[in-house]
């Protein structure tokens, strides 16, 4: 039985570009190794297709941010001193 496709269906938008494992570690200037392991423990959103891997460059970003470290004060470090005495 052929499912029915109604007319109030959303249409998905694809995104604009996909990247390859080669090329998501090259924009980001690390090894295609780093890349592959961060897909494998999920830490990288990717999409299947078929056998291939490929990440969207906007999921990159994200995984790029989410990784940001604000810089230490000096306020910060002194509350840090005072908590280990």
């Amino acid at each position: 039985m052929a499912k029915r496709i109604t007319q109030n269906a959303p249409v998905l938008k694809l995104p604009a570009e996909l990247l390859t494992i080669e090329e998501a570690a090259s924009r980001i200037g690390m090894s295609v190794r780093y890349v592959r392991r961060a897909v494998a423990e999920r830490q990288i959103a990717f999409h299947r297709l078929g056998r291939s891997i490929r990440i969207d460059p906007a999921d990159l970003a994200a995984f790029v941010h989410a990784g940001r470290v604000e810089p230490m004060t000096a306020e910060t470090v002194w509350r840090g001193l005072r908590s280990v005495a």
